[in-house]
């Protein structure tokens, strides 16, 4: 039985991995090229994904703080403040929006409904297929999945901003070599 449903979680996050636009990857990828920081934000589960994005990001050799953290400065103009956030509503993540672009930064989110709080102020945003339970506006979900709660949106977050990072490799010039270089030594 376990393989079966291994097998069909993979075809569910092959399915709506097809309806996550690459133009909306490339503009995100642009604002982290030109970012002279990025912040990277996301609540619960959201929130591993977007700290696994931001350690490939200092992989890159970007400047990068996870929100949240003690050592994370305040964010300025020119900055990049990025959230993972299903429902676009979580209320710190909200705040930290309103906060981002308050200070002149740019924000951009990856988010199942582009019409919730945070998409409507954000430069950028990257639609991910999903539903939430969290979901409290009018937006309908946008994908039916066979797992529970926010887990496809997860996925499929983690998934996306890979893909990111593979647009950031090419705009910088990065190899696996050099990205490694910067792999923790301290562990």
């Amino acid at each position: 039985m376990s393989a079966k449903m291994l097998t069909a979680i993979v075809k569910e996050i092959e399915y709506y991995s097809e309806k996550i636009n690459e133009q909306q990857i490339k503009k995100v990828a642009h604002l982290c090229h030109k970012a002279q920081r990025i912040f990277v934000a996301g609540s619960g589960r959201s929130g591993f994904a977007a700290r696994g994005f931001a350690n490939r990001l200092m992989q890159l050799g970007m400047q990068v703080y996870f929100v949240g953290e003690t050592t994370t400065p305040s964010i300025q103009k020119h900055d990049l403040l990025l959230i993972g956030s299903g429902s676009g509503s979580t209320s710190s993540l909200v705040n930290n929006a309103q906060k981002a672009k308050e200070s002149g930064a740019y924000l951009a989110t990856l988010t199942i409904y582009r019409d919730a709080t945070i998409g409507q102020i954000s430069d950028a945003i990257i639609e991910i297929p999903g539903g939430t339970p969290k979901n409290n506006s009018t937006n309908q979900d946008t994908a039916k999945s066979i797992q529970p709660m926010g887990t496809l949106f997860e996925q499929l977050s983690w998934l996306t901003y890979d893909a990111i990072i593979l647009e950031l490799i090419e705009m910088t010039n990065q190899t696996a070599e050099t990205m490694f270089a910067r792999h923790a030594n301290l562990e």
